[in-house]
């Protein structure tokens, strides 16, 4: 596969995680852990299937435990701190905060090896954190109020997927396949955590049923095998900026749903979000042109 290929299939998970909020909002009132172990099962399951069907499955066992216990800790501590957020705080800010990932993917791949961090990044960062902070300070009120932990769980989580992401491209070698282990493994620590924390509350409707299982089949299942393709052999710079059509998109689906205001606020800090990652991105290309040079400037 192609290094522009793989960026398409990686770029699939985008559009899948835009739907994430709506559906984690949809499948209310069920709790957070229990959600985690719900729709993971459904994601885990779907990706044995398609590694049974295709004659992967057997690439399993050549993984090592270390590999499947970084796994299931990003995929695990990942959603548990995005649906907590999107339950202590309104889904489109919360949302919006946690999509700072894309930004802090940009930064962290600028520090591997042969990369460069010049003032682009740390302008591009600043612009987003400048558009996370005028989500949150947008409303005085939020701050003092019970939406406040939300926002720090947003934030926790956003630096959770940067690092799983940017880690996976150290972890080439492993298969695809290993992802559906990460979600089955990160279901049951999900279903343990939720016995012990939590109350079980089943879906109350349709909507809610449906709500989770597309959950497991789209944002929480085939977009983790797609990206896993895309950051071990794609352009990870480029999907780290165009996974800012996520929050964008998320933000509209949320606003069609009736479960969001089209504010300008919500539109400025979007863009400056957006903007910082391109402005980060570009910095990064430049930065690789520069030291590919042969006079190194």
């Amino acid at each position: 596969m192609t290094r522009t290929k793989a960026t398409a299939v990686g770029f699939i998970a985008v559009l899948l995680w835009a739907l994430l909020a709506l559906f984690t909002v949809g499948s209310a009132p069920v709790p957070p852990l229990q959600l985690t172990a719900m729709s993971f099962a459904v994601g885990g399951a779907l990706g044995l299937v398609w590694a049974l069907a295709t004659g992967g499955l057997h690439r399993l066992r050549g993984v090592a435990w270390s590999v499947y216990a970084f796994g299931t800790v990003g995929l695990f501590g990942y959603h548990f701190f995005y649906f907590s957020a999107l339950r202590l705080a309104p889904p489109a800010q919360a949302g919006l905060i946690a999509y700072l990932w894309p930004l802090v993917i940009v930064l962290l791949s600028s520090l591997l090896p042969g990369e460069r961090l010049g003032a682009g990044h740390l302008l591009g960062a600043a612009m987003g954190f400048a558009g996370a902070a005028l989500i949150i300070l947008g409303d005085g009120a939020q701050l003092t109020g019970g939406a406040l932990p939300g926002y720090a769980l947003a934030l926790v989580c956003a630096v959770f997927w940067s690092s799983y992401s940017v880690i996976s491209r150290r972890l080439a070698h492993a298969p695809t396949e290993a992802v559906a282990v990460f979600c089955i493994a990160t279901a049951v620590l999900s279903a343990i955590a939720h016995v012990a924390l939590e109350d079980t509350v089943l879906p109350t409707s349709g909507l809610a049923w449906a709500s989770v299982l597309a959950l497991g089949v789209g944002p929480v299942g085939l977009a983790f095998y797609v990206w896993d393709i895309g950051v071990k052999r794609g352009d990870i710079q480029l999907l780290g900026v165009a996974s800012y059509a996520a929050p964008l998109l998320s933000t509209l689906a949320l606003v069609l749903a009736g479960l969001a205001a089209p504010t300008p606020r919500l539109g400025l800090a979007a863009a400056l979000i957006t903007g910082g990652a391109v402005l980060a991105a570009w910095a990064s290309r430049r930065a690789g042109r520069i030291s590919s040079s042969p006079s190194g400037a």
